[in-house]
This record gives C-alpha cells, structure tokens and sequence, in this order.
C-alpha cells in the first residue's frame, strides 16, 4: 500500500476527502461525472489505502499494483483519489480540465502521473489488464492489476473476450472491479442491455466472483483481502454496487444523473452535505 496508508486517517474519512475533492474539480467546470465519482470513492479509498501497493514519489515504481481505469470518463474519481494519495498536488484541482491542465476530463496516460491506461473508449480496460496481467507472471513479477470498469461496459463484447482470455491464462494477479450502479449514458444500464445474474456469469466464464456493497467499507476490505489471498490459479472480480451522487441527496436523488450540470450555488450545498464547507 502507499505510505498515505501508514497514517491514521480512516478508510472512511479519506472516501470523504475523495468526495470533495471530486466535487471541487466539478465547480471549475459547473458539471462532469461528479455522480460517478461520489459513487465509487468509497471503492477507491479501500484500494488507495488498503489494497495497492505503491509509492506516491514514484508512481512508474517497477514493484508498483497496476490500476487502470478503463472507464475514462471517471477520470475525476481517479484525480481525487490520486491527489489524496498524494501522487498529484492539491493544488491541480483548480486547474481541471482547462487547456493544458494534467487533469483533463477523460483520463489519458501521457498527461497524468498515476495514470496508468487513456481510457474513454469502453471495453478495452480489460484487455489491456489482461496484456498487463500477463507480461508481469511472465518477469515473475508479484505485482497485481487492477481494472475499473462499469456496469454499462458490460455491453461491449470486448470485455467478455478479454474475460475468457484472462481465465484461459489463469491470471491470478488480476482483480477486475465493476461499479455497478446501473446508469449509462442511453439510460439505466439493466434496460439498455439486461446483465443480471452478473457473478454468475463471471463465474461462467472462470473468474471468482464476489458481490459486495460497494459503499460497505468492512465489507469491501474484506473482499479486496478475499481477491489478494485467494489460492487460486482465477482472475478475481469484485462486483460493488453502488449510488450515483452517493452522500449529497439533492445528487442521489436525480433521475438521470450520468453527466451532472450543477447550478452554481448547488456547489456548496453539496459540499455542504459531505460536512465540508469550502475546506476539504
């Protein structure tokens, strides 16, 4: 894990900061994916803080966990999660997706420290996790790879080619975590493509699936915990289910909340309601 987690600062309260930093990236821009990012900050503070293994001084570190966000546009997730990791200064928030920033809206590699994959064209996460997960088991390599994908990057058939791929090569390094928090741009992602009994059928295709709460921090340590011991020659995936816009109700409460336009006064209603004020 990064030296962020040696602190005595609680997986809870960093998902909080992860939150407001999000949301403070969101007010330079009054809108983005600020929904999908207070719904898997809770996912990533247990994998920042608990899980990966890293070195926020060195982020291409050799021995460093992969993470890669195969869903670009939950770039400002990552950012925030970056930033309380302490791998990008705080001070980048201001500067969120405005020309030249290392912050831009969809998450590119070449721009970002920590930034290990250019996401935004969904279903290619996993295949590049699986080329990644691969390559380290053959430098014999203990490192893990992480991918982030979402429930709506189910209907890509990508992803279930790179899935059968990953348990044909018996990928034990690679830990797959889907937020599932059924909403994509055409909609509710269970209408635009049904994708239920979804640990069955990563189990179908050789993986060893767990379904957890995704806002659930004992529950989510646990099966990160469960992915990492497992002795077991499977790919794992963590399925966490979640709520857009999670701790600002005004957010959760919205009915098509994939990209958020927010009133300027919102902002610190919504910081507001995490208890943050203007200070993260």
């Amino acid at each position: 894990m990064g030296e962020g987690a040696l602190s005595n600062i609680s997986l809870a309260e960093r998902a909080l900061r992860i939150r407001r930093h999000a949301l403070r990236m969101g007010e330079v821009q009054g809108q983005g994916y600020v929904g999908q990012a207070l719904g898997v900050a809770d996912v990533l503070a247990v994998a920042y803080f608990h899980a990966l293994h890293y070195k926020a001084d060195d982020p291409a570190w050799e021995g460093r966990d992969r993470f890669l966000l195969s869903i670009g546009h939950y770039a400002i997730a990552l950012y925030a999660a970056l930033i309380e990791a302490g791998i990008l200064p705080e001070e980048e928030i201001e500067t969120y997706g405005a020309d030249g920033s290392r912050l831009p809206m969809s998450g590119m590699a070449s721009y970002t420290p920590g930034m290990e994959i250019s996401g935004g064209s969904l279903g290619q996460g996993l295949c590049i996790a699986v080329g990644m997960g691969l390559g380290l088991k053959r430098k014999g390599s203990g490192a893990f790879v992480y991918n982030l994908l979402s429930d709506g990057e189910l209907n890509e058939g990508a992803t279930w080619e790179a899935a059968m791929s990953a348990a044909h090569w018996r990928l034990d390094n690679l830990i797959a975590l889907v937020d599932v928090n059924n909403q994509q741009a055409d909609g509710a992602s269970s209408a635009v493509l049904g994708f239920e009994p979804l640990a069955a059928r990563w189990e179908a295709f050789g993986w060893h699936a767990q379904r957890v709460p995704g806002h659930d921090i004992p529950a989510l340590v646990a099966a990160f915990d469960q992915a990492r011991s497992l002795q077991s020659p499977k790919p794992r995936v963590l399925i966490c289910d979640t709520v857009m816009g999670r701790g600002v109700p005004f957010l959760e409460a919205r009915e098509k909340a994939h990209f958020i336009r927010v009133d300027a006064a919102e902002w610190s209603l919504a910081l507001d309601a995490l208890g943050a004020g203007r200070t993260p």
